[in-house]
């Protein structure tokens, strides 16, 4: 069987960054920006902008 054609990686994508950040690199945005101390929950942060 092939590969569905949503599912290929196409050649212009390679380079590109992602528009979505994992937790654990929000947090650490968070921390740096000091608007997060530790022992804050990790649920409900607040939104942030990838660098770049």
């Amino acid at each position: 069987m092939t590969q569905h054609s949503s599912l290929k990686s196409s050649a212009g994508r390679r380079g590109q960054r992602r528009s979505v950040l994992k937790r654990m690199e929000r947090l650490k945005i968070l921390k740096q920006k000091q608007k997060r101390k530790n022992g804050d929950p990790v649920y409900g942060l607040p939104k942030v902008k990838p660098e770049g």
